[in-house]
C-alpha cells in the first residue's frame, strides 16, 4: 500500500523552488511509478487550444500522443472535470487501448487558474487495482502539484 504522506512529502520537495511545469511533472511521474505498486504506467496529459490533451512526462510503455476531450478515461476526466477510477478499462464505453495490458485506470483532472491544465493518469495491468484511499492520496498529490504550476 502507497504511503501517500511520504509520496506527498516527496512531492512537495522535488518540486520546491523549481519553476518549470515539465521539470515538475517529470520529476513527480518518476516518483509516483517508483513508490507506487503494481502500476504500469504513471504520468501526465497536458490540455491544449482545440480540446484535447497531449502526451506530457510520463513513466511506463509508450502511450497515445492526443486525447481529444470526452474520449477515453482521460478525456472523461477533463470533460466532466472531475476524477475518474475504473476498475475494468475493457468494460469502459470509449476505452483508448493505448497498452492492452493495462486492466485499471485512474484519472484526476490538475486545474490552473479555475482551468484543467491537464489530467494525471496511472494505469495498472491488475484489474481493480485503484481504491479510495489511492483517489484521496493521489487528489492531495495533485493539489499540491497545482500549487506550484506556473
Amino acid at each position: 500500500m502507497t504511503d501517500y504522506k511520504e509520496l506527498n512529502a516527496c512531492a512537495k520537495a522535488l518540486t520546491e523552488g523549481v519553476g518549470d511545469n515539465i521539470a515538475n511533472l517529470a520529476n513527480i511521474s518518476a516518483l509516483l511509478f517508483q513508490m507506487m505498486e503494481n502500476v504500469s504506467w504513471a504520468g501526465f496529459y497536458i490540455a491544449k487550444d482545440g480540446g484535447k490533451l497531449v502526451l506530457g512526462p510520463f513513466q511506463g510503455r509508450p502511450a497515445c500522443t492526443e486525447i481529444m476531450c470526452g474520449r477515453g478515461v482521460c478525456g472523461t476526466a477533463m470533460e466532466r472535470k472531475t476524477a475518474v477510477v475504473v476498475e475494468d478499462v475493457h468494460l469502459f464505453p470509449g476505452h483508448i487501448a493505448c497498452d492492452p495490458r493495462s486492466r485499471s485506470e485512474i484519472v484526476i483532472p490538475i486545474f490552473r487558474e479555475g482551468t484543467v491544465f491537464g489530467v494525471l493518469d496511472i494505469d495498472s495491468e491488475e484489474k481493480g487495482r485503484f481504491t479510495d484511499a489511492d483517489l484521496e492520496g493521489l487528489t492531495a498529490l495533485v493539489k499540491t502539484l497545482e500549487e506550484v504550476l506556473v
